[in-house]
């Protein structure tokens, strides 16, 4: 396995990181168990959940795949793994959270954090992300920026000095981003530099071959700025693996379960390029 240095941070993660939001929707815990394991024997020693999996986001299974993986966790030797996890923003439907008041300030942090540190049943979170802006900003498949959906938010400075009284209490090591614009990580590292205020080492976006925005303005960005690519959706909702055409549908899986889940990727002429590959 290889691992590499996550941005400015002393992290070393391995270059292949385990995604776990199928844990407690599709995969039982003794299944998420055995996945935890097999990885860790590869030499995987990066782990992301986020605190609204499993998906599809639910009330009734909210905070299950952090939970699952706590009980895994605290059986491990935390000091050699990287534990990552995401708090949730303003923008979605998502009553059940925190009473559906979810803007990232200093009281849901505090919460969020300490929330996912009970279920994680540890003591510190290596890497906490941002699950998508603050702000409106086009997201999970979206493309156009459309100004008349701008709303009310808290500043990045804000957010910053919350996260940065988290940190000093040891809570969590480094900050990160995720489903963020160029603009944005801009932003987040230049109020950081100016202010003094905890530089964000990561950002965690889809990139795959049917999916290369990132190759554009973000590259740049990440360049300049030192904050590291995390990957997400890497296959393409598996399209990428060829287990979907029109003759093989597998069962179990999130796009024949989950009606309307990832439509993104769900369009012919992306599906032909797909088996292309």
């Amino acid at each position: 396995m290889k691992y590499n240095q996550l941005g400015e941070s002393d992290l070393k993660v391995s270059e292949i990181c385990l995604g776990t939001m199928t844990y407690g929707q599709q995969n039982t815990i003794e299944e998420a168990h055995q996945q935890l394991d097999y990885a860790v024997a590869q030499g995987i020693n990066f782990i992301d959940t986020a605190e609204m999996y499993p998906v599809p986001p639910r009330g009734e299974t909210q905070g299950k795949t952090e939970a699952y993986i706590g009980e895994w966790l605290k059986k491990q030797q935390r000091s050699r793994l990287i534990i990552a996890t995401k708090i949730a923003g303003p923008g979605r439907p998502f009553k059940w959270l925190r009473g559906g008041n979810i803007k990232i300030d200093r009281d849901n942090i505090k919460q969020a954090v300490d929330d996912s540190l009970k279920r994680l049943q540890t003591d510190y979170i290596d890497l906490y992300q941002i699950h998508w802006p603050e702000r409106y900003v086009p997201t999970f498949g979206q493309t156009e920026y459309k100004p008349d959906l701008e709303r009310e938010t808290i500043s990045i400075t804000e957010q910053l000095e919350a996260f940065a009284s988290v940190i000093k209490a040891g809570k969590i090591r480094y900050l990160g981003l995720s489903n963020e614009t160029p603009w944005g990580v801009s932003e987040f590292v230049h109020i950081a530099k100016q202010q003094g205020l905890p530089k964000v080492i990561s950002i965690q976006n889809a990139y795959n071959l049917l999916n290369r925005v990132f190759d554009s303005a973000l590259a740049e960005v990440s360049r300049y700025t030192n904050v590291g690519l995390l990957a997400y959706s890497p296959l393409g909702f598996g399209l990428l693996s060829g287990k979907y055409t029109d003759e093989k549908k597998p069962e179990n899986t999130r796009i024949t379960l989950f009606q309307g889940f990832g439509q993104r990727y769900l369009i012919p002429i992306l599906h032909e390029d797909a088996l292309n590959y």
